[in-house]
């Protein structure tokens, strides 16, 4: 046997791929082994998928392959994970069992749109991007009538994304000159429009919205969707296209190891341990509470700098350092108008004495910044 520490890391996105390649830029192939399972072998940034919604985008050139990942020294093994079994230091796959030194989970959130009755007879999951071609060719097609993008279940992935897609939908039926015969109406379980975000920046996207006459509907809890209708706690809306963000939970594996409490997420704090020896987690399957009403947005900026940190963790500890690196909790989610430009909502969740958010201007720079990150990201890390 090799006694060559071998970090696991489950999941090849953002929080993933940060800290491999942050364990690999620090320490080479002879100090520390680094394998990544995940069960599929691409990567893309999430916003990526608004833009095959909007036709400006396929698929195929949104997307890294993990298969370039050996390029770095890092593993790649494109398998599904049963059990992590964090007694002896293993996790099973479909087809074998793989021991390590230290475990990452960064699996993210599942989208679970069976949890609303009707939903996927009657609606479009707006994340899944194997719909995405399909809800384009719908968009492209209505000549008048209702469009709802509707947030089923909080927290959800990328807080600023269903506003997006609004906007860019409102953009596409612009171009196409039917926005006045279609009304678009978007649906909120929360009382504004980020609750993460605040105040503020809350108000200051609804005014966005409601500058394209988008009509944002706060306080709505579905129960169930019908044909071409929503069903909410105390009342009802007719649609012809509904575009959801269904709840979100954690894969069942986490469940099954007691790691969480369904439907919630693993807890951590900032530096990002779990209960267990040498077992971190990060990224939208974990929940990072940091204050009575609010917790780190699952976004992928947020799963990277958390993977940076386990990343500086691991490697303090295999050099046999005493000191150990806490998650800083600053990010930016860029927000798109669908008029060629973007703002970015900067965020510093640990801000003293409580976490700040303020919302840039929106400029044409930034859509490109947008761009840019992407790219980076896809370059930097496969």
């Amino acid at each position: 046997m090799s006694n060559i520490p071998h970090v696991v890391i489950l999941g090849g996105g953002f929080g993933g791929l940060s800290a491999a390649n942050e364990i690999r830029n620090s320490l080479d192939p002879s100090k520390v082994k680094i394998t990544i399972i995940d069960k599929k072998d691409w990567f893309m940034v999430g916003y990526a998928k608004l833009w095959i919604m909007n036709g400006t985008r396929t698929f195929e050139n949104s997307i890294g392959s993990l298969n370039e990942l050996p390029k770095k020294q890092i593993n790649f093994i494109k398998d599904e994970i049963i059990e992590i079994n964090y007694n002896n230091n293993f996790v099973k796959t479909k087809s074998e069992d793989i021991s390590f030194d230290f475990l990452i989970i960064s699996m993210g959130a599942i989208l679970a749109p069976e949890k609303i009755p009707g939903l996927v007879e009657n609606g479009f999951n707006l994340y899944d991007h194997n719909q995405l071609d399909e809800i384009h060719q719908k968009l492209d097609k209505i000549e008048s009538g209702k469009i709802a993008i509707v947030i089923m279940g909080m927290p959800y992935k990328c807080p600023p994304a269903p506003f997006e897609a609004s906007l860019l939908v409102d953009s596409m039926l612009r171009k196409r000159g039917v926005r006045n015969s279609v009304q678009i109406d978007f649906y909120s379980p929360a009382p504004i429009t980020l609750p993460a975000a605040g105040p503020e920046v809350s108000k200051k996207i609804l005014d966005l919205v409601n500058s394209e006459k988008i009509t944002f509907h706060n306080s709505k809890k579905i129960t169930r969707v019908e044909s071409k209708k929503l069903i909410f706690e105390n009342d009802e809306y007719t649609f012809d296209i509904l575009l959801a963000i269904p709840p979100h939970i954690a894969p069942k594996v986490i469940y099954d190891s007691n790691l969480a409490k369904e439907p919630g997420f693993i807890p951590i704090n900032r530096d990002c341990k779990t209960p267990h020896e040498n077992i971190f987690a990060v990224g939208d399957v974990t929940s990072l509470v940091v204050t009575d009403s609010m917790a780190v947005p699952k976004a992928g900026i947020f799963a990277e700098g958390e993977g940076i940190t386990v990343a500086k963790n691991i490697v303090l500890k295999l050099e046999s350092k005493e000191s150990s690196a806490l998650f800083d909790g600053k990010g930016g989610c860029f927000l798109e108008s669908g008029r060629d430009t973007a703002s970015i909502i900067e965020v510093d969740m640990f801000a003293d004495p409580k976490p700040s958010t303020r919302l840039t201007e929106s400029t044409k720079d930034n859509l490109s910044k947008k761009l840019d990150f992407e790219k980076e990201r896809l370059s930097k890390w496969l």
